[in-house]
């Protein structure tokens, strides 16, 4: 394991709002998420601003988070560091401002899930995209530059909002969609979640650096027996394996590397 890909991986999970109060009841994740935010390497930083947006989604996770020894001095030091991208800089003070906001009274807590589903558990995921500079002219564009994503299963469009839902294998990055969509020069991507009110909320994403798949035939559709969001949200989570890792889950794995890489 290395940073980038610790805190890429609790990222991605953090994108599921069923995950997000484990992490940060986790002893070692939100600890982990403070000491990265000193990080030098901007693509771990953006990620771990990333992570932290989308666990302050839960509003019950917000007080825990402000308290978190380290959070809000190593934002404000981020907001103020030279050097850094407007992306960074921007996302840091989006995070700080609504983990300073004034309290609202907690909402009932929703039972905590007793384990992650984890990206091995699903086939494919959907991924609502928000695309700056989306119309019927540059729609063609679009549309070449996502069916060259290996990964991507499949699209549709919402013209009027500008908007892209997009199927995509589950262990394919977010980030490689807004790179190939920014790779037409014209067009920009952000993703689209919902927030606890039942708000959309924009999401930025890193769209230089990132390695994107590429495509040597059309990709394949998977069966419609395949799991799909639509079906997946009332139903209960369960484990899918008879016994678990003899070395723990991911997560024990993930908080064993911040312990070792920052306590000595």
């Amino acid at each position: 394991m290395d940073a980038l890909s610790v805190v890429s991986q609790l990222r991605d999970l953090a994108s599921e709002p069923q995950n997000r109060d484990v992490i940060v009841q986790d002893q070692g994740c939100l600890p982990g998420l403070v000491l990265f935010l000193d990080h030098q390497n901007p693509d771990v930083l953006f990620a771990t601003l990333q992570t932290l947006r989308y666990l302050a989604e839960l509003s019950a996770n917000i007080p825990t988070m402000k308290n978190e020894l380290g959070m809000m001095v190593s934002l404000e030091n981020l907001m103020a560091r030279d050097g850094l991208s407007i992306d960074i800089t921007s996302l840091a003070k989006e995070v700080y401002n609504i983990l300073n906001a004034p309290a609202n009274p907690p909402p009932e807590r929703r039972k905590k899930p007793q384990f992650f589903l984890n990206s091995s558990n699903k086939k494919a995921k959907s991924i609502t995209l928000h695309i700056q500079g989306l119309d019927s002219s540059h729609r063609g564009l679009c549309e070449e530059a996502l069916l060259k994503v290996k990964g991507v299963i499949s699209f549709t469009f919402q013209m009027a909002s500008k908007r892209c839902t997009v199927r995509i294998r589950s262990d394919l990055p977010t980030e490689s969609l807004a790179t190939a969509i920014a790779g037409t020069k014209v067009l920009s991507a952000q993703q689209v979640i919902k927030n606890e009110a039942g708000e959309e909320v924009y999401i930025p994403l890193k769209s230089s650096g990132v390695d994107v798949p590429q495509n040597s035939a059309l990709p394949d559709y998977l069966p419609e027996e395949e799991e799909s969001p639509v079906r997946e949200v009332d139903r209960a989570i369960s484990r899918t394996t008879a016994k678990e890792d003899s070395n723990g889950s991911w997560l024990n794995a993930a908080a064993s590397f911040l312990t070792k890489t920052f306590y000595w």
